[in-house]
């Protein structure tokens, strides 16, 4: 699925069984919970924090692949509603980085 097809699905999904969008101010805040639901997965799959128990644990790569998509889901969301077509800013936002970091990155001795 391209960007612009996950943006038209997204509205179709809103538009039937969401109803309506929720205001871009709501929308925010739900998109931060998120990130932190994702954030508190990473301390414990990839950082020092540690899982209140092994069934915990088990089950998380599935749960962050889900909060990604959550994540995911409310960006979308908030793109639709403020009329920013996404493949088009991924594009300039990469050419943004490519010509700003071009020798940044390669000259960087923390990176070798």
């Amino acid at each position: 699925m391209t960007l612009q097809e996950a943006q038209q699905t997204v509205d179709n999904w809103i538009n039937t069984i969401g109803i309506r969008y929720y205001n871009e101010l709501t929308n925010t805040a739900i998109l931060m919970e998120e990130v932190g639901e994702m954030a508190r997965l990473m301390a414990r799959l990839h950082g020092e924090q540690s899982f209140k128990s092994k069934e915990q644990e088990k089950t998380a790569q599935a749960d962050l692949a889900d909060e990604m998509a959550d994540v995911l889901f409310v960006l979308i969301c908030l793109a639709n509603q403020t009329g920013v077509d996404l493949t088009e800013a991924l594009q300039k936002n990469l050419t943004k980085k490519t010509k700003r970091d071009k020798e940044r990155h390669a000259n960087n001795e923390k990176l070798k």
